[in-house]
C-alpha cells in the first residue's frame, strides 16, 4: 500500500552535516584474518571511498562530525554488547582505537563524539553539537553498516532528522547484513540510500 502522505525530499534538506562513523585505525593496521569483528570483503575500500566525501564537505563548509568507538579498559562499559558475536575491542589506549585522521583527511575545527555503544546518539553530546549547528540532514558513512550506522540513523530519524546513507561508504559484518541495513534504512526514509557521486553534486550544489 503507497504512503499517500510521502513528500518528495531533496538529498540534503537544509542544513547538512557529513557523520563518519567508527572509521577508525584498526580497519587500516590491523591485518588480522580474524578479527574482534567481523567485516565484509573489501571492507577498507568501502572506508577509503568516504574521504572523498570528507574532502567535498570541507571544501563547500559542511561541518563534518567524526563518531569514535572507545571503551574503558577495564569492559565495564561494554553493557551487552559483548553477548552476541563481538569480542573486546576500541580499548581506550589502544592505537588501532584512534579515530583515522590521516587516512580521512581530518582538518582543524572537525568534530570527535567518542560514544560508548552502537548509537551516536546514546550517552553522548551529539544532538547537542547537532543542534548547535543547525543541522538538518545527516549524512552517513563509515562502518557497521549494520549495526553503528543502522543504529544512528534511527535515533536520528526518530529525533526527525532527514537521513541519508552513502551506501559506497559504508560496510557491515557481511553482505547479506549490509544490505538488509541498507533496505531497512531505506524502508524508513525513502532516498535515505544514496551513490557517493550524487551526493558529492548535491554536496556542491549546496
Amino acid at each position: 500500500m503507497a504512503n499517500a502522505a510521502k513528500q518528495a525530499r531533496a538529498l540534503i534538506e537544509g542544513r547538512a552535516a557529513l557523520i563518519v562513523i567508527d572509521i577508525q585505525k584498526s580497519t587500516f593496521i590491523d591485518q588480522s584474518e580474524v578479527r574482534s569483528i567481523d567485516n565484509m570483503p573489501n571492507y577498507k575500500d568501502y572506508m577509503l571511498a568516504a574521504r572523498e566525501a570528507v574532502d567535498v564537505a570541507h571544501e563547500v563548509g559542511i561541518p563534518v562530525i567524526f563518531i569514535q568507538e572507545v571503551h574503558r579498559p577495564d569492559l565495564i562499559d561494554f553493557g551487552r554488547e559483548l553477548d552476541g558475536d563481538e569480542d573486546v575491542h576500541c580499548l581506550e589506549g589502544d592505537p588501532r582505537t584512534e579515530v583515522a585522521k590521516e587516512e580521512m583527511g581530518f582538518r582543524e575545527g572537525d568534530y570527535v563524539v567518542p560514544k560508548r555503544r552502537y548509537s551516536a546518539f546514546f550517552g553522548t553530546d551529539f544532538e547537542i553539537l547537532l543542534r548547535g549547528l543547525k543541522v538538518d540532514t545527516l549524512l552517513l558513512c563509515g562502518g557497521l553498516t549494520d549495526v553503528c550506522v543502522h543504529y544512528t540513523f534511527v535515533d536520528g530519524h526518530q529525533s526527525d532528522y532527514f537521513c541519508r546513507v552513502i551506501e559506497d561508504c559504508v560496510a557491515g559484518s557481511s553482505l547479506e547484513a549490509h544490505e538488509a541495513a541498507l533496505k531497512a534504512m531505506e524502508y524508513l526514509q525513502t532516498g535515505a540510500r544514496r551513490g557517493l557521486g550524487e551526493l558529492l553534486a548535491a554536496m556542491r550544489e549546496g
